[in-house]
């Protein structure tokens, strides 16, 4: 793969010299303002390295990359210039996180040899990402099929509770997503030390005894030592840890760092939206759960609730019928708790059938039997139709 490189500079003789310097080893792209580059950035990227010039009308560099980190935080960012003094330096280094800072006039070997350095850098940036995404994503949906065959009741709260993190992260238009996503689906890993007994009292809001409550109050913490040794996971353990905290009990932002600010945040999330699932699984409407989740004053953060309003109301167009274990397929989702004969909990209602729920189900009923038909939900024909045209 070619990776494109940005030259930004309001001189079009400066953009030229390096156009014939530089077209054979790079793929090159120019823009004469910071407001075409930015364009550039939206409609032609990625770039690799986004090379840019200080003093510019209008848009000037450092303004320039500060909002090329905003909208492309992979692409390496160089300053060339010929203001070289110390304070411009520092402000490129502090607002636009540049990598090189460069003054004119600049060799074009030794450009050249800036440029191959950024693209390296791009390169390990995007194979970390990539890394994080897939192989670290991939570990985290191997240790939520667990937690769906050990205990479905949690995996099933930890499934609902993440669509509404994700709507919430989406509406806020917050950094980080995959942290906030993550902490949603981990936050009931600690399940897998209570009893089913225990979480089927604990969700339906009966009293339970004092050893009970410790080890359904103690799953966070639980989960947090489990996850706090997985590179790259310890803020999404902290997250989890501090489910059940409320937001009063948070001190004023003050002088956190970004990292403390956004692990506050997670947890903040986290509590409204499982209060909310609660409530909701409790019979509840979404305007009724919301308007008792406004009353209890001090307990959530204002504008995650405000977020939360905003969640659509309509569910995509559905069918509920009653199957047998051999009609069951993927993505439908368990409209009524599914046991085996023995009694044993299979999967919660609300649970999506995933491929290690339907494995499981057909060896129950190969052995022990399960309890058939059951109710389930399923996307109409006419709405599965129209998933398909639009994919």
């Amino acid at each position: 793969m070619t990776h494109k490189v940005l030259f930004v500079d309001d001189d079009p003789n400066i953009l030229a010299a390096c156009e014939r310097a530089l077209r054979k080893q790079f793929c090159l792209e120019t823009a004469q303002s910071g407001q075409e580059g930015l364009e550039s950035v939206q409609k032609n990227g990625p770039f690799a390295v986004v090379v840019a010039d200080m003093n510019m009308p209008s848009m000037n560099g450092i303004e320039f990359l500060s909002k090329v980190k905003e909208r492309a935080p992979d692409s390496v960012r160089m300053m060339l210039t010929g203001n070289a003094d110390l304070q411009t330096a520092v402000d490129a280094v502090n607002e636009g996180n540049i990598f090189r800072f460069l003054t004119k006039p600049c060799p074009p070997e030794r450009l050249a040899g800036m440029l191959e350095a950024g693209i390296q850098q791009y390169r390990l940036v995007v194979a970390e990402r990539e890394l994080l995404e897939k192989t670290l994503k991939g570990s985290v949906k191997v240790l939520t099929e667990i937690l769906s065959m050990v205990n479905p009741v949690a995996f099933s709260r930890a499934s609902r509770i993440t669509r509404y993190v994700k709507h919430i992260t989406e509406h806020l238009e917050l950094s980080r997503l995959w942290q906030f996503e993550m902490a949603a689906m981990l936050s009931q890993i600690g399940c897998v030390t209570v009893p089913p007994e225990v979480l089927d009292k604990a969700y339906a809001k009966q009293p339970l005894s004092g050893e009970e409550a410790r080890m359904y109050s103690s799953h966070p913490l639980v989960a947090s030592g489990l996850l706090v040794n997985i590179p790259r996971l310890e803020p999404v353990a902290r997250m989890v840890e501090g489910q059940q905290k409320h937001f009063c009990d948070y001190p004023p932002p003050g002088n956190a760092t970004q990292e403390e600010a956004t692990v506050a945040l997670g947890s903040q999330v986290l509590k409204v939206v499982l209060d909310f699932d609660e409530l909701l699984v409790q019979g509840a409407s979404a305007g009724a759960a919301l308007s008792r989740l406004r009353s209890r004053e001090g307990r959530y953060n204002p504008k995650l609730l405000s977020a939360l309003e905003t969640l659509p109301q309509t569910e995509p167009e559905e069918t509920i019928k009653m199957v047998g274990v051999g009609e069951l397929r993927m993505n439908m989702v368990a409209d009524e708790n599914i046991r085996a004969n023995n009694g044993l909990l299979l999967v919660s209602k609300g649970q999506e059938i995933t491929e290690p729920v339907l494995i499981r189900l057909r060896n129950f009923s190969q052995g022990v039997g399960v309890v058939e038909p059951f109710r389930v939900r399923a996307m109409s024909e006419s709405a599965a139709e129209r998933q398909d045209l639009s994919a």
